[in-house]
């Protein structure tokens, strides 16, 4: 198994920058890749970002590419998502989740076996 648990979240204003963070426990070297959604109330969960547990290689949700990076320490078996530039539109609860069968399916829920508990951002105007 894999545990999940995210930092970093809080209250912000517009145009603001936060850093989440991401610390996976456990059985993390079977870790494919990992990944960022997010869920606003009453919407879907949203793919972010999702990167290579070993090598470089990032995938985007494109509108976010930009404003969001994403990366990671293996050595700490930590991941981040840095967010610049703040908006009110992206206040949400932020999950990080573990894929460990590195699937074509990188950018859906069901793509990823393990799930943080999440972390709250919110964007002031």
């Amino acid at each position: 198994q894999v545990q999940l648990v995210e930092s970093g979240g809080g209250l912000v204003m517009h145009g603001d920058s936060l850093k989440l963070s991401c610390a996976a426990s456990g059985r993390t070297f079977s870790i494919y890749n990992m990944g960022w959604f997010r869920q606003a109330p009453g919407k879907a969960r949203e793919f972010i970002a999702a990167i290579r547990w070993s090598g470089r290689t990032t995938y985007y949700k494109e509108y976010l590419k930009g404003r969001f990076t994403i990366s990671r320490d293996n050595a700490k078996d930590m991941v981040y998502l840095q967010m610049n530039s703040l908006k009110p539109e992206d206040t949400a609860v932020y999950y990080c989740a573990a894929d460990l069968t590195g699937g074509a399916s990188i950018g859906l829920e069901a793509g990823y076996d393990y799930w943080g508990q999440g972390t709250q951002v919110t964007v002031s105007s």
